[in-house]
């Protein structure tokens, strides 16, 4: 990984002395929150090293029992910002910047899935590209019933990324997984809780309480048996780790080609209300 300094010392990733990723604890619980609702959660480096970082803290803190992982604004994500990957597209920097980008994003889906706490992700809205792999991670997901899980690598022209490859299929099924990145089917959140994506469906404007009880249920149990429990559920994590590296090895090698660039370019043509910094 790049050092944290270089990262920050270059930091785009929120509005001007704002980060772009919230820690917050009380109760036995650490709630994370994704903070860049202005771009609807888009992915750059600098977020996904912030994430990182938050994780890493809560996951060292004793007092906390639940990690309760949410986020601001309309969207839980949009996946890959795809303006940022446009503008890198343009400079001899984009090979290291893709590695980065999905370097980081692998180290939170690991830490997610290594933290000794249980954790619960709230989601709404759209959950796109690689920002499944932060669900994917979680222990217990409670979805919105606006929740809609989509691929988009087709019309992007790269590799996909975000566990779509190296954790969708074990959790879906390798049809499924198929179906929803090859055929860049839309999951709605009703198929994800029937596939195993997802834990709970709940009303959009239920979805913060419901996340938030689920956690609390965590943090009052008994904490032994909790993270036993959670170790025993994720097992298995060096064969993951291990496919999520090659997610990322064929991500930079895609993500630098043609069909990546003309893709983009469409993509970002062909939606006009995508945001912008």
């Amino acid at each position: 990984m790049s050092p944290r300094a270089a990262v920050r010392s270059a930091r785009t990733g929120g509005a001007a002395g704002r980060t772009p990723v919230r820690l917050g604890t009380g109760a036995g619980v650490a709630t994370v929150t994704l903070a860049r609702p202005r771009m609807r959660n888009a992915l750059v480096p600098e977020l996904l090293l912030d994430l990182c970082v938050a994780l890493e803290t809560a996951g060292r803190r004793d007092d906390v029992r639940c990690l309760l992982l949410l986020a601001e604004g309309e969207a839980f994500s949009i996946g890959c910002d795809m303006r940022r990957l446009a503008r890198e597209m343009q400079g001899p920097g984009l090979q290291a910047y893709a590695a980065e980008l999905v370097g980081l994003l692998n180290q939170a889906m690991l830490t997610l899935m290594r933290l000794p706490q249980p954790v619960v992700a709230g989601v709404h809205g759209a959950v796109e590209g690689g920002a499944l792999g932060l669900v994917l991670a979680a222990d217990v997901v409670v979805a919105a019933e606006d929740a809609r899980l989509s691929a988009g690598y087709s019309g992007a022209g790269f590799s996909p990324d975000g566990g779509w490859t190296a954790l969708l299929p074990r959790l879906a099924g390798q049809r499924r997984a198929g179906a929803g990145l090859l055929l860049d089917q839309s999951i709605t959140a009703a198929q994800a809780r029937d596939w195993g994506v997802v834990t709970e469906v709940v009303p959009a404007a239920e979805l913060q309480s419901a996340a938030r009880s689920a956690a609390r249920r965590i943090a009052q149990s008994p904490p032994a048996t909790m993270r036993s429990a959670k170790r025993m559920l994720q097992s298995g994590l060096d064969e993951v780790e291990a496919a999520l590296e090659e997610e990322r090895l064929r991500f930079i090698e895609t993500v630098t080609g043609a069909e990546a660039r003309e893709g983009v370019a469409r993509f970002l043509a062909a939606v006009a209300d995508y945001p912008s910094d």
